[in-house]
């Protein structure tokens, strides 16, 4: 009689720069139906736009593959090496079929990080590895998601009353508004989006990045812009997978306050995002009880709280990044009052490493 074959789960790095393997791992997303931050055009796309690298594990069994975990390997003068998933997204982490599989995807960037200098590994999403040296939390931050309406007027009625207010205060002004992905389109999304992060005292995004996000998603990214005596006021850019529209980066100038341009934004956002054939509005992640969490809840939805996990290699310290930490509060304050010229000098070289 023979002895049964066990068959195990075999773990190697992927090469994202093989078009083979980069079509198996985005059939495998799909199929699992994971996030847009499992997705190799995701990774790829910050590694062109940042030169942060991308890498990953994928697991296998006899040749098809069972599990995949994304990796952006983080590397910064200012704050340290992190093996991220995923890098500049607000999900990610293992993807696998079995928890056999998410144990060897998990081993894997442990040895990889301890043979190679990272200090940790972070997975922005579930499931975290029941091993020894990880730590996880649901409490810093929140996701906010709910259907699309059914039409305009609907959509608009679905937002409560106090916020509805404001979005037709917003349509009141009939401000123009531009969908695109052109050069224009990218150059106004950069004024102002550098302008409301170094007002929020956060240093800008390299314009590169966005540029090269659009081009990695061309057929699942836009621009929305909201005008105002031909200048740019408000502006978006977001990414459509998996029936969901997700207003990614998006902001507003001060003149954006008073003539309602970041609500009118949003709401025709919605609107567009239906056209497109998306049946949900996410509106990505926001640290709990922050501002734009208070925002979010007020526009109807309700706040579901993230799971993200860690580990560090034995003997060092993980990366510190929250813009909330007591350590950054005086940098912050600082930042705000850069003029903008300079904080958009100085910025993209120090947020390349925030990924």
């Amino acid at each position: 009689m023979n002895a049964p074959v066990r068959l195990s789960e075999t773990v190697r790095a992927v090469d994202l720069h093989d078009p083979g393997e980069v079509r198996r791992i985005e059939a495998f997303v799909r199929e699992r139906g994971a996030s847009l931050f499992h997705r190799p055009a995701w990774l790829l796309g910050v590694e062109a736009g940042t030169g942060q690298r991308a890498g990953g594990f994928f697991a296998q069994r006899m040749g098809t593959i069972t599990g995949w975990l994304p990796l952006t390997e983080v590397r910064s003068a200012l704050f340290g090496k992190a093996l991220v998933s995923s890098g500049f997204g607000v999900g990610g982490g293992i993807c696998a079929e079995s928890e056999a599989a998410v144990d060897a995807l998990a081993a894997a960037a442990e040895r990889a990080a301890e043979t190679r200098g990272f200090a940790s590994v972070e997975l922005r999403g579930t499931p975290i590895p029941p091993r020894e040296g990880w730590r996880q939390w649901d409490d810093r931050h929140c996701g906010f998601e709910r259907a699309l309406a059914a039409d305009d007027e609907a959509e608009l009625l679905a937002i409560p009353r106090k916020a509805r207010a404001e979005v037709r205060k917003g349509l009141a002004n009939q401000l123009p508004v531009r969908v695109g992905r052109g050069r224009d389109d990218l150059a106004a999304h950069y004024a102002v989006y550098s302008q409301s992060v170094r007002n929020l005292g956060t240093p800008v995004f390299p314009k590169k990045l966005f540029a090269a996000m659009l081009a990695a998603f061309p057929d699942e990214a836009d621009i929305l812009t909201v005008f105002a005596d031909g200048a740019p006021i408000a502006s978006v850019l977001s990414f459509y997978h998996d029936g969901a529209v997700m207003p990614f980066w998006g902001g507003g100038t001060q003149a954006a306050r008073g003539a309602r341009a970041n609500e009118l934004m949003y709401y025709e956002l919605m609107l567009h995002a239906r056209k497109r054939g998306m049946e949900r509005f996410d509106f990505g992640r926001s640290k709990t009880g922050s501002g734009p969490w208070k925002f979010k809840k007020n526009w109807g939805f309700t706040p579901q709280p993230l799971t993200y996990g860690e580990w560090s290699a034995p003997g060092r310290r993980p990366r510190d990044i929250d813009p909330t930490s007591a350590a950054y509060s005086r940098r912050i304050e600082l930042w705000k009052k850069l003029p903008l010229p300079l904080a958009n000098l100085i910025g993209p070289p120090i947020a390349r490493g925030l990924a």
